[in-house]
């Protein structure tokens, strides 16, 4: 399906540089295709966060331990569910979209079960590249039965594409992913559905644009609007800290350009990873940044920066349910311009929370 073009008359102006800036946006109610809600009593402070904004979220499965089956992904979700405020039940829905954590052994007859019991796709972590990563997949080719079976039943592979070789510098890292890793795999399994995420350099904008229908991208907010230098800037700043790190400048522009383009291949993914704040200001801190308090906010943001509002309803609300092959969502949200403080922190079971921009004006705010 071609995405439709946003309507112009949910924006109040168009956003031409020079014109009068809108003072509110409405879009198709928006999904989140890459999130962390974690599992536990703190599902009750962060779906909430989530289930505001968007009609649906992929979950990601890199629990202690991992979801690895059809019956552990059935149960994550209905705990996922439970956590969705009631008002919410009432009107607007918010439904998980489970995946599995792919690893070396993973048996290819889990793909078929997994399928029927409504996973929609397989995350691929390097061992060792991120958060609860310990558990992923060592060489990608022992992987090969269990991903020609998801090319059959129509599963998506989802990859965090960096490679994890110590001699690699931490800052290039994807770029030596597209070439080793996700090249070959292309050419291997043609027809296998990837999302490559949270891209963070030029080289990965460049591959998805140019690759075929069977590649996309996920995009977020925090890489749209930072680059490396947020995370030192008056020290160490530990809640700006993620994986894949925040690049140069250069990079930041080009995947600005890449979602502003119109190009159907880029598509809203939070990575939204919440860390209890003693762990993230801890002398080895965790990385992720928690951004799905204000995610709409930020991305707005991002793209008013570039005088580009009128890209992004189809960025947040089209592009993902199309290349998922799912309908679009029913019902809207709307944004306005007003300044508005985010919280310090929340409450995260018996510690704190500390979101992205907490206690930072933002522009934009969800009505």
């Amino acid at each position: 399906m071609t995405p439709k073009p946003p309507n112009p008359s949910r924006l109040e102006a168009n956003q031409a540089p020079g014109s009068t800036p809108p003072s509110a946006v409405t879009l198709t109610r928006p999904d989140d295709w890459h999130l962390h809600v974690r599992d536990g009593d703190v599902l009750n402070t962060v779906v909430p966060h989530t289930a505001a904004q968007f009609g649906r979220a992929i979950i990601m499965p890199n629990l202690k331990p991992p979801i690895t089956t059809a019956a552990q992904a059935v149960a994550y979700a209905g705990r996922i569910r439970a956590a969705v405020p009631k008002p919410v039940h009432g009107g607007v829905t918010f439904e998980p979209l489970m995946t599995l954590y792919l690893t070396d052994n993973l048996p290819p007859d889990e793909v078929k079960r997994a399928k029927d019991a409504g996973v929609v796709a397989l995350k691929l972590y390097p061992a060792g590249a991120t958060t609860n990563s310990d558990a992923g997949v060592t060489d990608v080719r022992k992987t090969y039965k269990t991903l020609e079976a998801m090319q059959r039943e129509g599963l998506l592979l989802l990859v965090h594409g960096e490679v994890t070789a110590p001699e690699v510098d931490l800052f290039d890292r994807e770029a030596v992913f597209i070439d080793t890793q996700l090249i070959p795999l292309r050419r291997d399994l043609p027809e296998l559905k990837i999302v490559f995420e949270h891209i963070t350099t030029r080289q990965a904008a460049q591959y998805v644009r140019d690759a075929d229908r069977f590649t996309a991208a996920t995009v977020t907010a925090h890489h749209l609007l930072y680059n490396r230098n947020a995370i030192f800037t008056g020290g160490v700043r530990p809640h700006y800290y993620c994986l894949p790190v925040l690049k140069r400048e250069t990079h930041r522009l080009a995947l600005v350009k890449a979602v502003t383009s119109g190009s159907a291949k880029f598509f809203l993914g939070t990575d939204s990873a919440p860390h209890p704040a003693h762990l993230k200001e801890h002398a080895s801190g965790c990385a992720g940044c928690y951004t799905a308090h204000a995610a709409m906010e930020m991305y707005a943001e991002a793209f008013d920066n570039a005088h580009a509002l009128d890209k992004l309803e189809a960025f947040a609300s089209f592009n993902g349910a199309d290349f998922y092959g799912l309908p679009r969502n029913a019902g809207t949200i709307t944004l306005t311009r007003e300044r508005w403080m985010p919280p310090e922190s929340f409450a995260f079971g018996e510690a704190q929370l500390k979101p992205l921009r907490s206690g930072e004006a933002l522009p934009w705010r969800l009505a």
